[in-house]
């Protein structure tokens, strides 16, 4: 069979990145669309996957910015954002700006302000306005057009022999914290570690977060939404004699606990399926705690750089509605906390409205003291940015 030219196998690709693009409804994230779609049309080989699905990853990265343009001029813009070496797709479409491919992003921001086509650095974000105060409004929008990494957090005493794995496999990796490795996006550590008893991956904005537990000896602490249990089994090698609940709202991520905890050394535990925006009190009843962790449900902005259709996606009244949400779970929570006690609210958003404005909530209306916030930069270091408040119930 005769091989297509190369300009043949770019205007395929083109041609498929737009029926891909036209078949998505943005009512699901890529990673579940793409998968559905691939399974669809068998006949797209690994190769055209690969291409289609990183075209249509970077042509989100640009978010509303140019939005009356066309799309396929809209991807040639993402693709000279996102690029930093030589780029084929880009020289046969767009070779004006494959020639300024080796720029800095700062300075490709400048050219595509300058050239007329109506690029606004703001315009890709366009909720910038919501941000919380500590967030670089340039910076973290310039962060969209860079992949995040991938993060690893080892288990206790498995770090040399996780390190021995990668770097026989020639897998490079970076060691950022006490067991916390970086690691190129896309690394598949399922095939080199089919049956995982030795890490979680856990972002290290999250894994920073888990800083702020500090729990004592024979605590029983609440992780009350815990969704994967990645911020449970960090509390527990923290200090692994504490007694711990832990609850979320869905019934098939609890069930999904059991092996997570088990691999990770977790084995005494409780775990309750509760709707939290209803009082526990049923099913709490007179427990008290020694810290909760309240990982709270928000707007996920802090983590679009991984997802970044979100921003195509996202509705502004949502912030509020996600603030709400947030309120009225929070004050059927902290009830259960025991005097002098922590409550560790976390976010992985960037949104003042889910951050300070419900510190300032939990502070006037649950007279909670406020111990530190701050937000975990990720932006300028290739991951999520988060979130993370630790406050004290008043002593009696």
């Amino acid at each position: 069979m005769e091989s297509r030219s190369p300009s043949t196998r770019f205007d395929q690709q083109l041609k498929t990145f737009l029926r891909i693009l036209e078949s998505y409804k943005e009512d699901k994230p890529l990673t579940k669309f793409l998968p559905d779609f691939f399974r669809r049309n068998k006949q797209m080989g690994s190769t055209d996957r690969r291409m289609a699905s990183q075209l249509l990853y970077n042509y989100f990265r640009l978010g509303k910015a140019c939005s009356e343009l066309p799309a396929e001029e809209r991807l040639m813009i993402a693709e000279f954002l996102t690029s930093n070496s030589s780029n084929a797709f880009l020289e046969h479409f767009k070779p004006e700006f494959a020639d300024k491919i080796h720029l800095s992003i700062g300075e490709k921001i400048t050219f595509l302000e300058e050239i007329g086509i109506g690029f606004l650095l703001d315009d890709v974000f366009p909720f910038h306005h919501h941000l919380s105060k500590e967030v670089d409004k340039t910076e973290f929008i310039k962060s969209f057009f860079i992949q995040p990494d991938l993060f690893i957090r080892v288990y206790p005493g498995k770090t040399a022999w996780v390190s021995s794995k990668l770097e026989d496999a020639g897998i490079s990796y970076q060691e950022e914290e006490e067991r916390s490795l970086r690691l190129p996006n896309g690394t598949k550590l399922d095939q080199l570690f089919p049956d995982n008893k030795y890490f979680e991956i856990q972002d290290l904005s999250s894994q920073d977060a888990c800083g702020f537990f500090r729990p004592q000896k024979y605590d029983y602490w609440w992780d009350c939404c815990a969704a994967s249990g990645g911020k449970s089994i960090n509390l527990f090698h923290q200090q692994p004699d504490i007694k711990l609940l832990v609850s979320d709202i869905r019934e098939s991520v609890l069930e999904n606990l059991d092996e997570r905890f088990s691999n990770a050394g977790l084995n005494k535990y409780h775990k309750k399926v509760l709707d939290l925006t209803k009082d526990p009190q049923p099913f709490i009843h007179s427990y008290e705690f020694d810290g909760i962790i309240y990982d709270a449900p928000c707007t996920g902005s802090g983590t679009w750089d991984r997802s970044p259709e979100m921003i195509s996606q996202f509705q502004e009244y949502r912030i509020k509605a996600f603030q709400n949400l947030q309120q009225s779970i929070v004050k059927n929570i902290v009830r259960y906390l025991k005097p002098g006690k922590p409550l560790i609210y976390i976010t992985c958003s960037v949104f003042k409205a889910e951050n300070e404005d419900m510190v300032d909530f939990l502070v006037k209306e649950l007279k909670l003291k406020l111990e530190v916030q701050t937000i975990l930069k990720g932006y300028d270091r290739k991951s999520d940015s988060m979130f993370v408040a630790r406050l004290l119930k008043p002593a009696i």
